[in-house]
């Protein structure tokens, strides 16, 4: 059975720096597309970033503060998020994706987890 767990969230202020970890388990992920996805209360679900192979992808938004990373002998994926904004604050998931999908959308994942919440206050 695939589990991604998701931890490291919490409540920050403004500035301060958080890593999210993602602990897969089931299989072997080390060929998959791993990304990182949120969403605020109202809003929809937005695409964060994405390791695949040798490459790194980001949003817009969080380019430059954000940085994804993976152990693939842990079977685990990290999200380094420095400079937050309030502006940050969502339920940030972790996906697994088989497969050469876009990884940038969610349509790209085959797993999820259940979301780790982090608020960055003013």
């Amino acid at each position: 059975q695939v589990q991604l767990v998701e931890s490291g969230g919490g409540l920050v202020q403004a500035g301060d720096s958080l890593r999210l970890s993602c602990a897969a388990s089931g299989r072997t992920f080390s060929s998959y597309v791993m990304g990182w996805f949120r969403q605020a209360p109202g809003k929809e679900r937005e695409f964060v970033a994405a390791i695949r192979g040798g490459g790194t992808y980001y949003a817009d938004s969080v380019k430059g503060r954000f940085a994804i990373a993976r152990d693939s002998a842990k079977n685990t994926v990290f999200l380094r998020m420095a400079s937050l904004k309030p502006e940050d604050t969502a339920v940030y998931y972790c996906a697994a994706g088989a497969g050469g999908r876009p990884a940038m959308s969610a349509l790209g994942y085959d797993y999820w987890g259940q979301g780790t919440q982090v608020t960055v206050s003013s």
